[in-house]
């Protein structure tokens, strides 16, 4: 991979992501979290309500969460069109949730993050050889795993697993989706250009 900024609007955005979070602890989540009834009239949800969090346990577990993605991109080195991937996942992960009306209620970053880490799957599977690429098949392979686990054709609300809110796993499945789809469409123009004769 290539150039100095590799990473750098990665960490920004996660960082924006965690920065949003903590300032909308302090704020109503009635206007910000995600609701399928509203979110045609307030489109703003499908961004604002990866800032919503329940419990303190949720933000912190989020944030730091968010850390961990950071990171991960910054090793990465992840270039601009990864972050814009992850950014373009970003809502989509949230609206996607209309496959499940009866989820009256979302917030949080886990849909965003899982997001993040299927961008950089995708992007490593993509964009890299040797290790890197081994890497990014034990993190695509990992995350099919999870988010296969969690059940998400189940219930749309889960409690127990130690959290103290009920959780929403399709929130999980839409983000990996949202996020692979978005890292293969950016990376899709320089593979196609890398195999021409």
């Amino acid at each position: 991979m290539t150039a100095s900024a590799d990473g750098k609007v990665w960490v920004a955005l996660a960082a924006l992501l965690a920065a949003g979070s903590l300032v909308a602890w302090w704020l109503p989540s009635e206007p910000l979290d995600w609701q399928p009834a509203l979110a045609a009239s307030e489109p703003w949800r499908a961004w604002t309500a990866a800032f919503v969090h329940w419990s303190p346990t949720h933000l912190a577990a989020n944030v730091l969460g968010t850390a961990v993605v950071a990171a991960l991109g910054w090793v990465a080195r992840l270039p601009t069109r990864g972050a814009v991937a992850w950014a373009v996942a970003w809502p989509l992960t949230q609206a996607a949730l209309w496959l499940r009306p009866e989820l009256a209620h979302y917030g949080g970053l886990s849909g965003v993050l899982h997001a993040g880490v299927a961008c950089t799957a995708v992007w490593l599977l993509l964009a890299t050889r040797g290790r890197q690429r081994a890497i990014g098949a034990g993190l695509a392979m990992g995350l099919t795993i999870k988010v296969l686990i969690e059940a998400p054709w189940g219930p749309a609300l889960r409690t127990g697993g130690g959290w103290d809110i009920a959780v929403a796993p399709l929130a999980h499945t839409t983000g990996a989706l949202a996020g692979a789809l978005c890292a293969f469409a950016a990376r899709l123009p320089a593979t196609i250009q890398r195999r021409r004769p």
